[in-house]
């Protein structure tokens, strides 16, 4: 199917007032049109139910795509059980709501990694600079097959996904693991080492001062076939535009704005409506 326009739209985080907004400034017709998020549809937004529930149905519908980000998985965790509700998250409607099974059911359907057209790939924070982008695809699809399969499956993976120390990745590497750092890269990663060490600690602007050997992941220059497109990384406010890499988390939840990028031309659209809860 060929869409008028198609657009990626950096972390929603649940503001749902400036999510209808930025959809009225794009005049965005699910009939035309194609959405594709970055990940982060929910967390600390006024209204992170209906965001997820609006992203449902129009991925349901075609009119829309989305990748899992940190806090998405997060809240399966917290369904499943296998996290606690976090005091700055405002989700906790989702899990009193009649459709949370659905919704959660759905989500955690969702990939990792997609491709948005022939020229991009769309992940949650990014793709560090020892996987191509063929094989962090394979990487992706691992993850997801463990996410997607049953829910005794699901249950053993979700409380090994999280850890404070950082996983070395080696080529031996297996197990959950692997799963681990996987899904860190995809979900987490903001600094990195050439070799794909990553650090934790860091969420500030290109401006502050960062740990030795450690560089944001898109600055170390390897050959791409695609560009990457991501979110995640609020403090960047979908400032950084490279030829490999674009920054689509415009901070709304913080006090900045969402963005939408343009496929077509990479024209940025933004809206400018506050999330009511700051």
């Amino acid at each position: 199917m060929s869409f008028r326009h198609q657009y990626v739209i950096g972390d929603l985080q649940g503001c749902y007032a400036a999510y209808l907004k930025l959809l009225e400034i794009l005049n965005f017709d699910p009939a035309q049109d194609k959405l594709w998020f970055a990940g982060d549809l929910v967390a600390r937004g006024e209204d992170s139910l209906n965001t997820l529930r609006h992203v449902k149905a129009l991925c349901e519908q075609g009119a829309a795509a989305t990748v899992l980000g940190n806090h998405d998985l997060n809240l399966i965790a917290v369904w499943r059980g296998a996290a606690k509700l976090k005091k700055k998250d405002k989700t906790a409607p989702i899990f009193a709501a009649d459709d949370c099974d659905e919704l959660l059911e759905w989500l955690r359907h969702q990939p990792l990694l997609a491709y948005p057209d022939e020229q991009t790939v769309l992940v949650h924070a990014g793709i560090p600079p020892h996987w191509s982008i063929d094989e962090a695809a394979g990487y992706a699809q691992q993850v997801e097959a463990q996410l997607q399969s049953s829910l005794w499956q699901l249950d053993r993976l979700l409380p090994n996904l999280y850890s404070k120390s950082v996983d070395d990745w080696q080529p031996d590497i297996n197990g959950f693991t692997k799963m681990r750092a996987i899904t860190n890269y995809f979900t987490r990663m903001r600094l990195c080492k050439q070799d794909g060490t990553l650090e934790f600690g860091f969420s500030a602007g290109l401006d502050e001062l960062m740990p030795a050997g450690f560089l944001p992941w898109f600055e170390w220059q390897v050959p791409r076939t695609r560009k990457i497109l991501f979110g995640h990384w609020a403090a960047l406010k979908g400032e950084v535009d490279l030829p490999h890499a674009r920054a689509l988390d415009g901070g709304c939840v913080w006090g900045n704005c969402l963005l939408a990028y343009r496929l077509s031309d990479g024209h940025v659209i933004t809206s400018s409506e506050q999330c009511p809860s700051l």
